[in-house]
């Protein structure tokens, strides 16, 4: 199965889940396995693949400043999606699909690509301990012995490239009930922990062959589940933001035909980390504008009442377009308000 074959199914896939949530992420799960309230997660083995699952991510994203004045911005995600409900790897029979993106956004210019591979014939994977995350030349490494607290990241695309080092400066936060992130009022949910607190540096590299030195900060998500959408769930809006005070938060709404259903967790400067309840997270879209045919909110009034939070958050890029399989906005933000930061924004199903 070619990569040309493999995108064409995706492509295939996600028309055939039309009004069952993003991506199809809201059909059915029957065969696979569900994520349990209760659950407790391991580590290092949670770091690696979960092939029970049907769906899962390592999404890693980054803030940074280059020596030349500029803001930038990176995300480099591996998605792991089966088939069938099949834990095996075995070979080319196996259902494992495995699908990366990589993007560079500037101010003016987003630069995006993706990769396309199956499982069980070394093309693509993920070990737990030393970890690895790999699809072809695309890489996420981290250190013997350190899990995932410093790991090295490199991507490139036909006009960008990036090598950088991450170094954790804070601990694992587990979102939800310990790990156990509800989705919607019907249950839906995932298993959801992050590594919000690298600090970066490396280079990137410019359509014009450019190498920047850069600094900055960087947030890893790590996902998964079997049916982590209802099926009247379009797609999502999240956001990670990192304060000037230290603080962090990570939170989400999932729209439907409704108000939607929110979630966020609160990160203290030392670590600490809180889960606030459906309803404490206000978004409300200040802004929009034309992406890829489609009107795109690129402009938020965020408000968390129960920690004094009220801020505007506002694209870097309003063009962070994700022209992918599966096509969606990502890009870097700015913060201003009773707390000024930078951070990510991921919005889907428009």
């Amino acid at each position: 199965m070619n990569a040309r074959f493999l995108s064409l199914l995706l492509c295939l896939l996600a028309g055939a889940a039309q009004g069952q949530g993003f991506a199809g992420l809201g059909t059915t799960a029957e065969g696979f396995a569900i994520p349990q309230r209760g659950h407790m997660l391991t580590f290092p083995t949670d770091h690696g693949a979960h092939p029970e699952f049907r769906i899962e991510w390592w999404y890693l994203t980054a803030t940074l400043d280059g020596e030349d004045g500029r803001q930038y911005g990176v995300q480099w995600t591996l998605f792991r999606s089966a088939l069938a409900p099949d834990p095996g790897d075995n070979g080319w029979a196996t259902p494992q699909l495995w699908m990366a993106h990589a993007a560079l956004t500037t101010p003016e210019t987003h630069h995006f690509d993706e990769r396309l591979a199956r499982g069980g014939i070394g093309e693509a994977g993920v070990t737990a301990a030393p970890f690895h995350a790999f699809i072809d030349n695309w890489d996420m490494k981290g250190e013997a012995g350190k899990g995932i607290s410093t790991l090295d990241l490199r991507a490139s695309g036909p006009d960008f490239a990036y090598d950088l080092q991450l170094s954790a400066t804070l601990p694992l936060v587990l979102h939800g009930e310990g790990g156990y992130s509800v989705k919607s009022p019907a249950g839906q949910a995932s298993h959801y922990y992050s590594q919000p607190s690298y600090e970066v540096t490396g280079t990137i590299t410019l359509p014009d062959e450019r190498v920047v030195a850069v600094t900055g900060q960087g947030w890893l998500d790590r996902e998964w589940s079997s049916q982590p959408l209802a099926e009247d769930q379009s797609g999502w809006d999240w956001f990670s933001l990192s304060f000037e005070s230290g603080a962090r938060m990570m939170g989400f709404r999932l729209r439907d035909r409704g108000a939607g259903f929110t979630a966020a967790t609160w990160i203290a400067a030392d670590g600490t980390a809180s889960t606030l309840d459906d309803n404490s997270l206000r978004l409300t879209p200040l802004a929009t504008a034309e992406v890829a045919g489609r009107k795109v909110p690129v402009r938020w009034r965020v408000e968390l009442p129960a920690r004094n939070l009220d801020v505007t958050v506002s694209a870097l890029n309003p063009d962070a377009w994700m022209g992918t399989s599966f096509p969606y906005w990502e890009g870097p933000v700015n913060v201003t308000g009773s707390h000024g930061g930078r951070g990510y924004l991921e919005m889907t199903g428009y």
